[in-house]
């Protein structure tokens, strides 16, 4: 049932991949390996259950132990894992194992006449053993679990139906699985009435799956130390507004970890919700926020305020929780995405109407590429166009840049694709053609688009910086006054900006031959004095002057002065060392962990350390990034050192490495490929953390506590 290894703390199955083997038949051998492993849990199970429920990845096994080459190894009948360190050996301890692993075979080999012996009535008892001990409904309980486990693994929608209606609840997936189980699995003979699991069992069976398996997640966390706290954007969930968490932490193996802990309820009354949702993550989910570091939220115009205040509380009760930016989305359009304003939500729409568009054939892209080539006769310009369309530019920080090289060829494309006069297109491709053209030739659309641009140019290069390497990062956080100054000046001379956004709006809506007008609200609150009067008024009161007060607001609180102490820390990274020689980190950026580092007063001494250890030429190439630094083998005789680089690492303004983005990736893939009337928070959870650990045993105890008195 599982993939990942049973061995504690062994890394296969979430962030290494490796291959898995069953626990062995016999059960002589499947308690030597039971032991082996050094595990409570398993040294009471049957080995029944430890063939069926549990494996032990190639990491745990000596490469004697396999027949063939290293790709295509098999495991010989009669191996033992015998391999518990997985970092680096010495050549001792290689040396040692190898004499206790020959010692081990040779007391084996010598004990095998005697277990063949008693092999048979071993077996007879074992299977008498389990007959007589096991309760059936345990049993079918197992069983129940383990499909359930296999539908989140696999991305599978336990209630959807496999029958004519959507009504017909015996002929949903997790019946079928449980039938074909029932039919052509192990047990040969079984009850017709537990063929089918009621849609009621199965919603106990998954709720207690969710309580489990978060239960382990929040255990792993807390094992850990500190984190932060990041929500995404709210999401609709069987007609409910819901909020999805994430925690990053540090995991003791030294690697950044971002993982999934649920939707919060995001309903209610504005002055109760906040504090609702915040007993829920302490209460309900056992989530410490004393130990909550950082904090960042990615969210639209729409629910901004909402999330404001969550942030805001959060803050106020645990003043540590510092607000950052979140990394999965790039700055700009963070910071286009939370703006309220009508022009602003119509460009973010229809460029997701735009991505939607393209998505629909493989065609549709050929057509506007083959647009793009006759717009642009220089090939280099069109080709660099055509590059960039092909990935995901819309969620980039050059995104409005890219609108606007591309919008005139896009218009193009989707009056040709709407009138449709070779009737190569389906009714709703040239529907949503026209959509897409009804968009792009707004006005409001096109001023918009302009002074979004404009000023988001400002902090265009700060935003790539946050992206960027660890140096780059280092770096930002020295130019983010320039960034605020420049955006001020902009503000005190908005009248100047605004008329020149105006003319190039002008411009190419001339070019475009899109009609000059303010939206019809606004007309019919004013009087009809002069239009162009009108609409510089309009744009600069209600446009530019509210997207260039935003940008400044939120760019300084996303980046208060106690975020660019801990992106300086940065500076302890070996690579920002060696570039910055002349100068070592300032102390003063690590005062803020000083409760929180083994030994502030050894904090000056080792950090001059640090700064002369690195400032030296090395003939090999230092490590360049958070993760790098912290799998140094030597980082731990610097405890304050490493104590402070596992704080920054927790910051989720960093970017992750991408084996470690997996539960945002995850939760991603369920939401876009998972039919709205099939959504559901707890079985989301299920196939975003499914390997968080699974105990079967644990489950069914949990299970049986929960519902004992409603069992058969």
């Amino acid at each position: 049932m599982l993939n990942r290894c049973v061995v504690l703390a062994c890394p296969s199955g979430k962030t290494d991949s490796q291959p898995v083997f069953r626990f062995p038949h016999d059960p002589e051998r499947s308690r030597r390996w039971a032991e082996k492993c050094q595990s409570d849990k398993l040294i009471d199970k049957s080995p029944e259950q430890l063939y069926r429920y549990y494996r032990i990845c190639k990491k745990h096994f000596e490469t004697s132990a396999f027949d063939g080459d290293a790709d295509d190894a098999v495991l010989k009948p009669d191996a033992v894992p015998t391999v518990f360190d997985t970092s680096t050996p010495s050549q001792s301890s290689q040396l040692k194992r190898s004499k206790d692993t020959t010692k081990e075979n040779e007391e084996e080999k010598r004990g095998k006449k005697k277990v063949k012996t008693f092999h048979a009535k071993a077996v007879m008892e074992e299977e008498e053993q389990t007959v007589v001990e096991k309760d059936p409904i345990i049993t079918h309980l197992e069983l129940l679990l383990e499909i359930l486990l296999l539908c989140g693994q696999q991305g599978i929608s336990p209630t959807a139906s496999t029958g004519k209606t959507d009504d017909d609840l015996k002929s949903n997936n997790f019946n079928s699985f449980l039938k074909h189980r029932l039919n052509y699995g192990e047990q040969e003979q079984h009850d017709e009435s537990k063929t089918f699991c009621s849609s009621k069992e199965l919603n106990q069976l998954i709720d207690v799956c969710e309580k489990y398996l978060r239960g382990q997640v929040i255990e792993e966390v807390k094992q850990n130390g500190l984190f932060s706290l990041i929500t995404d954007d709210p999401v609709k969930i069987s007609g409910e507004w819901c909020l999805p968490v994430f925690v990053r932490y540090v995991h003791q193996s030294a690697g950044q970890r971002e993982t999934f802990v649920g939707f919060l309820n995001f309903k209610g009354d504005k002055d109760t919700m906040v504090d609702k949702m915040l007993s829920e993550i302490t209460d309900q989910w056992g989530l410490n926020l004393e130990r909550c570091i950082g904090q960042a939220h990615s969210c639209s115009g729409t629910h901004f305020h909402q999330i404001k205040m969550f942030s805001e509380k959060l803050k106020e009760r645990h003043p540590r929780a510092v607000v950052a930016f979140r990394s999965t989305c790039g700055l700009n359009m963070s910071l286009a995405k939370s703006m309220s304003l009508p022009g602003v939500g119509l460009v973010l729409s229809t460029l997701e109407k735009i991505e939607s568009f393209f998505c629909q054939s493989p065609l549709l892209q050929v057509e506007f590429e083959q647009v793009l080539s006759m717009f642009y006769p220089n090939k280099d310009k069109a080709n660099e166009l055509k590059e960039i369309c092909r990935g995901s530019w819309m969620r980039g920080d050059d995104a409005f840049e890219v609108v606007l090289e591309i919008i005139e060829p896009l218009l193009l494309c989707v009056d040709s694709v709407h009138d449709n006069e070779d009737m190569r297109w389906n009714d709703q491709a040239t529907h949503n053609a026209l959509e897409i053209s009804k968009a792009v030739t707004d006005f409001e659309f096109i001023m918009t688009l302009i002074v979004l641009k404009n000023v988001l140019t400002v902090t265009r290069a700060f935003g790539k910086s946050l992206q960027g390497s660890s140096m780059d990062a280092y770096l930002a956080a020295d130019n983010l006054k320039g960034v605020v100054q420049t955006l001020k000046e902009m503000l005190d001379n908005i009248d100047v900006y605004n008329d020149c956004w105006t003319n190039e709006a002008l411009t190419l809506a001339s070019t475009m031959e899109i009609p000059v007008r303010v939206p019809r609200t606004f007309l019919r609150k004013h009087l009809p004095d002069s239009r162009v009067i009108q609409m510089h008024k309009y744009f600069k009161e209600q446009l530019s002057v509210p997207i260039v007060n935003h940008i400044i607001s939120e760019m300084t609180r996303l980046f208060c002065e106690d975020h660019i102490k801990i992106l300086r820390c940065l500076s302890l990274i070996p690579t920002v060392i060696e570039q910055c020689k002349s100068s070592q980190p300032e102390e003063e950026n690590f005062q803020m962990f000083s409760n929180d580092i083994p030994n502030a007063g050894t904090l000056s001494a080792e950090l001059h350390c640090w700064w002369v250890k690195w400032s030296k030429k090395n003939k090999e190439p230092s490590p360049s990034s958070l993760h790098e630094t912290l799998q140094l083998p030597d980082v731990k005789f610097f405890p304050n050192m490493l104590a402070v680089l596992r704080f920054v690492s927790i910051l989720p303004t960093l970017p992750l490495e991408d084996r470690y983005d997996v539960a945002f990736k995850r939760f991603r893939i369920y939401m876009e490929n998972t039919p709205d009337k099939l959504k559901s928070k707890s079985l989301a959870f299920l196939n975003i953390s499914f390997d968080a650990g699974f105990d079967l045993d644990s489950v069914v105890d949990l299970y049986m506590k929960t519902y004992s008195d409603k069992q058969d």
